[in-house]
């Protein structure tokens, strides 16, 4: 049986004029001091960590740039060391833009763990990798920058979290509130989707849905959208002309949104999102839609061409 470390990791990508004006993709590598190698930022999960978690963290001790998660790129897998092969090391990564912003409140030194930052222009970035899981790794962002398809923005689906059941103490199904465990995942979703640096947040009307999004919406102090047409209420009455504008309009704005609805409604979402950005049928969308109370889904789509469809979905649970 095979003993798997899990780490994640980014490629941190930022947009620079060269002294000739013209613009460039520039790509982030680190010289480690101890490996005496080049890589990507990515490090081991703490214990009860998610991967977004630990690719955002590990990137800004590494780096000391603050970022937020786009595309997912995919994992990488290699031996921990020659004399056990079934030892090995996972690492999931995301592309990941950094802003000047960020670059400007970078804290970075030299230290025993990293001792350089290097940015190279991102067709010169394969040759410097130390290993070939890397540069394979790489080569799917570079297929991405190929179809003007790297700098991305994503939509989380969002199942509220479990609700108290419905009974003769909540005669009125849209108010009933989170259960304690669906409170206490409530709370567990702050850290877990501050990854993806949802910009907007938007919700059904429902209080159980309303209680879902509230703690990430204090942590980040941003306000919620409440929208009837998301409510389960709603969706059985066949009026889906809501749910449609609010998939539409988030795809026009092409920024980071989250959407909290319910489990009937979820399919019809997703749908709304295939259809808004041309993206292929499959069973992956039916998939990304059966998630159970507290889990989200994230679509990740093109800034530039969001019409070109879904380029990754990936599926987190928030267990009770």
């Amino acid at each position: 049986m095979s003993k798997s470390l899990f780490a994640a990791g980014t490629v941190c990508w930022r947009r620079v004029t060269n002294e000739r004006g013209v613009e460039q993709i520039m790509v982030l590598l680190i010289h480690r001091t101890k490996q005496r190698d080049i890589s990507f930022p990515k490090g081991k999960l703490d214990p009860g960590e998610s991967m977004p978690q630990a690719a955002v963290r590990e990137t800004l001790e590494e780096t000391g740039l603050k970022v937020g998660l786009g595309v997912n790129l995919g994992t990488i897998q290699y031996p921990l060391s020659k004399k056990d092969p079934k030892q090995v090391k996972t690492v999931q990564y995301w592309a990941a833009e950094v802003t000047d912003a960020a670059v400007q409140a970078s804290t970075f030194r030299p230290n025993s763990e990293v001792e350089a930052l290097e940015w190279l222009p991102a067709d010169e970035v394969s040759a410097r990798l130390t290993y070939a899981a890397d540069r394979d790794l790489y080569d799917v962002f570079l297929k991405l920058v190929a179809r003007n398809a790297f700098d991305t923005f994503s939509v989380v689906l969002l199942r509220h979290a479990k609700a108290e059941p419905r009974s003769d103490a909540y005669p009125v199904d849209h108010q009933r509130p989170l259960a304690p465990a669906g409170e206490e995942q409530a709370e567990k979703l702050v850290a877990i989707l501050q990854p993806f640096a949802p910009k907007r947040l938007i919700s059904s009307t429902a209080t159980r849905c309303l209680q879902t999004v509230a703690p990430l919406a204090a942590h980040l102090n941003k306000r919620v959208r409440e929208k009837d047409g998301l409510s389960q209420e709603a969706w059985e009455a066949g009026d889906l002309t809501e749910l449609r504008s609010v998939i539409g309009k988030v795809v026009r704005k092409t920024r980071n949104a989250l959407i909290c609805t319910h489990r009937p409604v979820l399919p019809d979402a997703v749908r709304e999102l295939a259809l808004a950005t041309g993206s292929l049928p499959g069973s992956y969308l039916q998939e990304a839609a059966e998630l159970p109370p507290g889990a989200f889904s994230v679509f990740h789509f093109s800034k530039q061409n969001p019409g070109a469809g879904i380029l990754s979905v990936e599926t987190y649970p928030v267990k009770l």
